[in-house]
């Protein structure tokens, strides 16, 4: 496959698809221009400028760094049509109007390069009837490319060829989404819906009737079918008023316009109907969160939901009955037959849609996907699920529960009459296996993909049944114990997964770590420390030092605080590269491994910060030492002396608990440095890890020397003290916040020293340790601590 290079990316359409498309294009640095119409009052790009602004108030934010919307070149199709020459792929994503699409083709197309990929962001138009009035030199460079909302955040990607797309048109936009933009990429057939929408959708509709006929609630479906059945928290109501129930009324319409008895004559057509509630929102302007009521709706604090029966809204807060939450928890084959024979209206309900959902994948799998493989990763990235359709079903014991479905069918329980097609009976045991994933439409088996970038994903995201070995238990282990795991996939560099409950560090990842710096310069050329789970690592285990604090105090901890810090410094000179993978959570005691490693590589969905004043502490594992170590070479490099002026912004970011909320801002806030890596796709991490350890050994990488470096000392400690007491005396802070950002202040400033001392780690790290110990016995810190173990939420005193 010949190399595509995206240089730059034209997006056509700045409505709310269109605009979040560009910002994440942007979010991994992708040059991008964003067109829309010409305003026809003030500035001509007036359009794509509102619409810039208007991502600035989404949540959660379509942008990593909201100072990098000004990279988007905005532009209109009066003027800038000449600006297409120097894109390489042109995404449109105007309204889904099949006639302003091909208005808006014929009016581009003589201004695109003649490499140029052109794809059309669409939930469901058929992309061979918009290919029809493109030029024929462009239409073998065309074809579909659905995302889905927010494109930042979601990892679905659907890919859908025209009869007349060139295959490696597919596998370069292919390779671009996965590599460039962290994708999971799904190519679907070019039939209305394509594959996640055509099955989420009716699964949707048939989640609405079902209701219905068992009498149920929104509130508690969307209990039933949240987390409790694996499936997205919001549940299916509460994904609707996300999403936006005129998006969902549309994406219907287009169900109802194309698989009727004169087109597809799809069998379920007959369960299509708009949902009476739908009509009647829709109607309303109630079309979900965007204006401020849907299915559900805030009136002051409490959460009302729509009831149809009586045409307004009555107070939420319905739930599954307990006997249902217990069999929820069983195993598949055990679950699915309590929930078949349980007389409980809500199980009832449950196996309902779970053998709506069987019977319409079995009837469809051949003319909308290549593969069962396709259906399952669809639903799980565009939806939300832990599971595929037909993960459950061969997990729950595929001839079985096909016998159970083929039952329903023959009683007329089920939404059509339709059989399961013959090859569900052939005995098989399901559609996942080894050497690959059921092709209804071609009679065998299909691997995986073969493309090269695959090849950069050691532990791809797995299906059930294909057999793939979990990262937990794959390559060569040299090391062991209850919190953390030492191997090697190619015996050139050691691996370190931290394997205790949310990755939090206790002794046993503190001997880990320092096995693993010893081990990896003895036997190799660097050391990652990554997971194949998030979070990359919560911080310390609070809940582990309480025996020891009980039985010892302060004063039994302190070693334990110092075996940490020792650990880290341990790793910052290691004579081999330490490379810190993160994914996730970094907080804390994580953000300071991190931190103490000779370079970070970061998925960009990595949110990292220090955040002991939560609880009433400071960092311990020496990440104040880092922030003052951070100014003073900052400062340098500056060429000031000004030392306080590079301490502030490290001071605030521990003393407010400020965490980015993505790696671009981690590294705004000094966690992530400019030479660290980030990186798109999560499967991409280890890969990407494991080659930046390489290459530092290879160009013959040293460990920093350790040496001193000046503090602000007392003089700034004074500054900043001063500003905290008319925070205090203001009311923006408790007294106890302002004991701790004092404690925070002598830490980074380096205590009572003369402004310009010099001074090295451990004496840093020892006014940490000294700090962090005095507010263990503070009665207002062990509030706080006992607040958050005890109900997970923070005490503010």
């Amino acid at each position: 496959m010949n190399q595509f290079n995206v240089r730059k990316v034209a997006v056509l359409g700045a409505g709310v698809m269109g605009a979040q498309i560009a910002a994440h294009l942007v979010n991994m640095r992708v040059p991008v221009v964003l067109f829309d119409l010409a305003a026809k009052e003030g500035p001509k790009n007036g359009i794509v400028l509102k619409a810039l602004d208007g991502l600035k108030k989404l949540k959660p934010s379509p942008i990593g760094v909201a100072g990098d919307l000004a990279l988007i070149q905005p532009a209109n199709y009066d003027e800038h049509l000449d600006l297409l020459a120097g894109c390489d792929l042109v995404i449109e994503a105007i309204a889904e109007r099949m006639d302003w699409k091909l208005d808006l083709y014929t009016q581009v197309a003589p201004h695109l390069a003649p490499q140029a990929i052109v794809a059309s962001n669409t939930s469901g138009l058929s992309i061979t009837k918009l290919a029809a009035v493109l030029p024929e030199a462009i239409k073998p460079r065309f074809c579909g490319i659905h995302f889905f909302n927010p494109p930042r955040y979601m990892q679905l990607v659907e890919l859908i060829p025209t009869p007349g797309t060139l295959p490696e048109i597919l596998d370069q936009l292919e390779t671009f989404a996965t590599r460039t933009l962290g994708k999971g990429v799904v190519r679907a057939k070019d039939t209305p819906n394509f594959v996640a929408n055509r099955v989420g959708i009716a699964g949707m509709l048939a989640t609405i009737k079902e209701a219905e006929n068992f009498g149920l609630g929104y509130d508690v479906v969307d209990d039933l079918t949240g987390k409790k059945l694996g499936r997205a928290s919001s549940g299916t109501f509460r994904t609707a008023d996300v999403v936006g129930i005129d998006t969902l009324l549309h994406v219907v319409k287009t169900m109802q316009d194309n698989l009727g008895p004169e087109q597809a004559n799809d069998p379920f057509y007959g369960s299509f109907a708009t949902p009476s509630a739908v009509a009647a929102l829709v109607a309303a302007g109630a079309l979900g969160q965007k204006t401020g009521a849907g299915f559900y709706k805030k009136v002051g604090k409490e959460i009302q939901r729509f009831d149809l029966a009586k045409g307004g809204y009555v107070p939420a807060g319905g739930k599954a009955d307990a006997i249902v939450d217990r069999i929820l928890k069983k195993p598949a084959p055990e679950r699915l037959k309590l929930l078949r024979e349980s007389s409980n209206p809500q199980a009832q309900f449950l196996w309902a849609i779970l053998r709506d959902s069987f019977h319409y994948c079995a009837v469809h799998l051949a003319a909308i996907a290549d593969s069962a493989r396709e259906v399952d990763l669809a639903m799980r990235w565009g939806f939300g699920m832990k599971q595929g359709p037909f993960e459950l079903w061969q997990e729950a014991g595929w001839q079985q529960v096909a016998e159970w479905v083929k039952a329903d069918i023959a009683a007329g329980k089920a939404l059509c009459t339709a059989p399961l097609p013959d090859w569900v009976f052939d005995g098989r045991t399901g559609v996942h296996t080894p050497e690959g994933s059921w092709s209804a439409a071609q009679g065998h088996y299909l691997p995986r993909s073969a493309l090269p970038v695959y090849a950069r994903q050691h532990f791809p995201e797995a299906l059930a049944g294909e057999g793939a070995k979990p990262a937990i238990t794959a390559g060569t282990e040299v090391y062991k114990n209850d919190e953390i795991r030492l191997w090697t996939l190619d015996g050139e560099v050691l691996i370190a997964s931290i394997t205790s409950k949310m990755h939090l560090i206790g002794p046993g990842v503190i001997e880990g770590l320092l096995k693993a710096v010893e081990l990896a310069e003895a036997q190799y050329h660097g050391l990652v420390i990554w997971s194949p789970d998030e979070p990359f690592s919560a911080g310390a285990n609070l809940e582990a030092m309480l025996p020891t604090f009980m039985k010892l105090g302060a004063k039994g901890i302190a070693p334990e605080i110092k075996k940490l810090q020792d650990a880290l410094l341990r790793v910052r000179y290691a004579a081999v590269p330490t490379i810190a993978a993160m994914r996730g959570l970094a907080l804390g005691g994580g953000c300071e491994i991190a931190v103490h490693c000779a370079k970070r590589v970061a998925h960009l969905e990595s949110y990292v910060g220090l955040v002991e004043v939560g609880v009433g502490l400071i960092p311990g594992g020496g990440g104040l030492t880092y922030i003052a170590r951070r100014a003073a070479e900052n400062a340098a490099a500056a060429g000031s002396t000004d030392l306080l002026a590079f301490v502030k912004e490290g001071f605030t970011a521990a003393a407010t608990a400020k965490v980015g909320t993505s790696a671009l801002e981690s590294r705004q806030l000094g966690y992530l440095l400019g030479d660290d890596v980030i990186v798109a796709h999560k499967d991409e991490l280890l890969y990407t890890a494991i080659v930046q350890a390489k290459a530092m050994a290879a160009a013959n990488w040293r460990a920093p020397l350790k040496g001193l470096f000046p503090v602000a000392g007392r003089s700034g400690i004074a500054t900043i003290q001063a500003q905290l007491v008319g925070m205090r005396d203001g009311g923006f802070i408790s007294a106890h916040d302002f004991h701790i950002a004092s404690l925070i202040a002598d830490v980074v400033c380096g205590g009572a020293v003369e402004a310009g001392s010099l001074v090295n780690e451990e004496y840093l790290m020892a006014l940490e340790r000294k700090h962090f110990c005095s507010l263990l016995e503070h009665p207002k810190s062990q509030e706080r601590i006992m607040g958050l173990l005890q109900t997970g939420k923070p005490v503010r005193n």
